[in-house]
């Protein structure tokens, strides 16, 4: 790349019919496992979060996880972990969402953001949009304010964004 920063998609492997038939997963492993491209995913989206006063991160099981947690400790942030249902130890809130491959629910603790808490919404892959749209909806039922939304990989085609309308989208790759 010109700007001397490397090319993330070459570090994101193709599986097709994953985790079902005609699905294209795209495995971010190979991008987690070479030390540059993820100090260097885990940057930019700093870099984009940078000056939106974020208080909070927060990120869905497993993946949204492993950057999301970097990208809080970057940005002087706290981080909070959206997980499926029955998976977190105290009382909590949900929101459901359709996957394009079945539907889901996360649960974030009740007391994870506070009233008036700029909150940074934080996934691997933005794809149907359902998922960041849930973790929308649970920050905004706690009061908090969705500054902006970061992803790695967006899969164009799946028109993801169109159900983040009025939400800053941010996505490092886009297929």
């Amino acid at each position: 790349m010109t700007d001397g920063r490397i090319d993330l998609a070459k570090h994101v492997r193709d599986i097709p019919d994953f985790p079902k038939e005609g699905i294209l997963f795209r495995d971010i492993m190979p991008l987690l496992q070479d030390p540059v491209a993820l100090r260097e995913s885990v940057d930019r989206i700093i870099e984009y979060g940078t000056g939106k006063h974020i208080d909070m991160v927060l990120g869905a099981e497993a993946r949204g996880f492993i950057l999301g947690a970097a990208v809080a400790y970057g940005l002087g942030a706290g981080f909070v972990c959206a997980r499926k249902p029955g998976k977190l130890p105290y009382r909590t809130i949900s929101a459901e969402y359709d996957l394009e491959y079945g539907t889901d629910k996360l649960e974030v603790h009740e007391d994870a953001i506070k009233p008036g808490q700029n909150v940074l919404v934080h996934d691997d892959l933005l794809a149907t949009g359902g998922t960041a749209k849930a973790k929308i909806e649970l920050v905004e039922k706690l009061g908090g304010i969705v500054v902006g939304c970061a992803f790695l990989i967006e899969l164009t085609a799946l028109e993801g964004r169109a159900k983040l309308e009025g939400y800053d989208i941010f996505s490092l790759i886009t297929y």
